[in-house]
């Protein structure tokens, strides 16, 4: 068994397209527009996944826009995506200035959350080794859900 891709279902692709490649900096790397099923899905892949992505196909994350619009609240989005990162503190700093709100700050060095447009939990890992606790980080409250 391998790991294919994560979907999740977003209500603005210009918008969610500014998150996650904007903002938390994956990458494009394919793209499918169906006029018959009226949607568009959209791969993205870390930016240390790109090569790997584009041989194999894997490890993606599949953004599919519906163009009829519907809710999706309850069941059809789901519990987080995760992601490592080497530092955790720069991540959330860099993502901080973009304008995204840290819902559970890395106060230890090694976790910490953020939410999509569409209200995707994000969890950002520190690879290896928590890092030491530092300001602001370490007194940081917690805002919102995750």
């Amino acid at each position: 068994m391998e790991y294919l891709h994560t979907m999740v279902r977003v209500t603005d692709l210009a918008q969610s397209l500014e998150f996650y490649a904007g903002k938390l900096g994956l990458v494009e790397v394919r793209r499918i527009e169906n006029e018959s099923g009226r949607y568009t899905l959209v791969y993205l892949a870390a930016p240390d996944d790109v090569e790997r992505a584009l041989k194999f196909k894997t490890p993606l994350l599949e953004l599919t826009y519906n163009w009829d619009k519907e809710a999706y609240d309850g069941g059809r989005n789901f519990g987080h995506l995760a992601f490592g990162v080497e530092d955790i503190y720069a991540v959330c700093d860099r993502l901080m200035k973009a304008g995204v709100t840290i819902n559970r700050p890395p106060r230890d060095g090694h976790m910490a959350f953020i939410r999509s447009p569409d209200n995707i939990s994000i969890e950002l890992l520190q690879k290896g080794t928590p890092l030491p606790q530092q300001e602001p980080w370490a007194s940081m409250p917690n805002c919102g859900t995750w």
